[in-house]
């Protein structure tokens, strides 16, 4: 009985550790995404006069390091 009981500890923790890891892939593509409308918004605001270069600049650097920690896989989404 004790070894049941070991192997369904262990494929719980499993499971958890999987859910945990879409939970974070989730939240890192809807980060992914957001940086992205960020950038669309600072780019649109620089072309109408509103907004700077600087900001646009900004708001790339936030999007490049995204795609460095986390990938580029919300791009293929969008």
């Amino acid at each position: 009985m004790a070894g049941f009981l070991d192997r369904a500890k262990e494929q719980a923790q499993r499971s958890m550790a999987q859910g945990k890891e879409k939970l974070e892939e989730v939240q890192a593509q809807r980060a992914g995404g957001d940086l992205l409308k960020k950038l669309g918004a600072a780019y649109y605001a620089e072309k109408r006069g509103s907004g700077t270069p600087e900001a646009t600049q900004r708001a790339l650097s936030e999007l490049d390091a995204h795609i460095t920690a986390h990938g580029d896989a919300f791009l293929r989404g969008a």
